[in-house]
């Protein structure tokens, strides 16, 4: 039994994204959930009034990791090329290194749930595209990008190249890694200066 306050929770949130990391996963139920954890239904709901709470779980989880790990890039990096560059390979990285959590993001995960669930990650990818957006004017302002550099359509590139990757990732069974072949994709993307 959990000792901690909190403890529970989390363990119920690290069975979720265990149970979502199965290639041929069927749709996550609260059953299948508590007989993994070896607990009743009931004891799930006193931790999380809903299935749909339990996912809004793990999507705070991917939001404070990916956002905390864009904040120390941006604070570390002061080459805007190198901050998108930095960007992208932490966001496939992150992909490939929590299989669970890359069907939350492409909302695989997410179908015949809450609808507010994939608007809050559709709210997190218009984040990611803003950042890039920042990214790509201070690499235009620095000179690394053509000044012409259309800031929008490149960062909705980049954005739509990420949620490819993982989309592939996930359909694939988890087999087409997003990170292979990311060096050679990298010099497509992030064109430098001509």
């Amino acid at each position: 039994m959990a000792s901690k306050p909190g403890e529970r929770k989390l363990q119920i949130l690290q069975t979720v994204a265990q149970m979502l990391e199965q290639p041929k996963v069927e749709k996550i139920t609260t059953a299948a959930l508590a007989a993994r954890l070896d607990i009743s239904e009931a004891a799930l709901y006193r931790h999380f009034a809903s299935k749909a709470q339990m996912f809004e779980g793990l999507i705070e989880f991917i939001e404070q990791t990916i956002f905390g790990l864009i904040n120390k890039i941006t604070q570390e990096e002061k080459s805007g090329s190198k901050q998108i560059e930095a960007i992208m390979s932490m966001l496939l990285g992150f992909a490939q290194q929590n299989r669970g959590m890359a069907r939350v993001l492409i909302g695989d995960a997410l179908v015949n749930e809450d609808e507010r669930l994939q608007q809050r990650i559709n709210q997190l990818l218009d984040r990611i595209e803003s950042t890039l957006k920042q990214s790509l004017r201070m690499a235009a302002t620095q000179g690394e990008m053509g000044e012409a550099v259309d800031v929008g359509a490149h960062a909705n590139v980049l954005v739509c190249f990420v949620i490819g990757r993982w989309q592939q990732f996930a359909k694939s069974g988890f087999t087409r890694e997003p990170l292979v072949q990311w060096s050679a994709q990298r010099a497509i993307l992030l064109e430098r200066k001509n």
